[in-house]
């Protein structure tokens, strides 16, 4: 099953938790998928959507050698996808359509968020890397 990151998960990030993913998943290919990017400060949030809206992201498969359970269980905790008892969950994870750079759409897991977005700013054009640089 495929992967797909927009965030902190990304190769140009250069967040901790790249490190997993470059031992656990192989890149496969850039990509994008319909929804709405926002900015929560230390992290993106991403909304589906059926407008013509896109995030831009990356596409990984888990390795051969690697468990898929026990490598999505470790991104699920770090999204937060099941908090303490009494707590949301940030995250849900959840199997979207993705089109990859070649134009092709595959299905794969993304994270989307789970909570509130209202008087977050929107990130324009749905790539947190170039909203980042832009913002300096």
């Amino acid at each position: 099953m495929l992967l797909f990151v927009y965030g902190s998960l990304r190769r140009g990030f250069h967040h901790p938790a790249y490190s997993y993913i470059s031992q656990h998943f192989d890149f496969v290919a850039e990509g994008k998928v319909r929804g709405v990017l926002y900015d929560m400060g230390e992290y993106p949030a991403a909304i589906p959507s059926m407008e013509d809206n896109w995030i831009f992201g990356e596409l990984y498969r888990l390795k051969p050698e690697a468990d898929w359970d026990w490598a999505i269980a470790q991104l699920d905790d770090y999204e937060g996808v099941a908090p303490e008892e009494g707590e949301p969950a940030l995250y849900k994870r959840e199997i979207a359509t993705i089109q990859s750079a070649n134009g092709q759409s595959t299905e794969a897991w993304i994270y989307w968020f789970n909570g509130d977005v209202t008087g977050r700013p929107l990130i324009p054009g749905g790539d947190v890397l170039q909203y980042r640089r832009e913002k300096g």
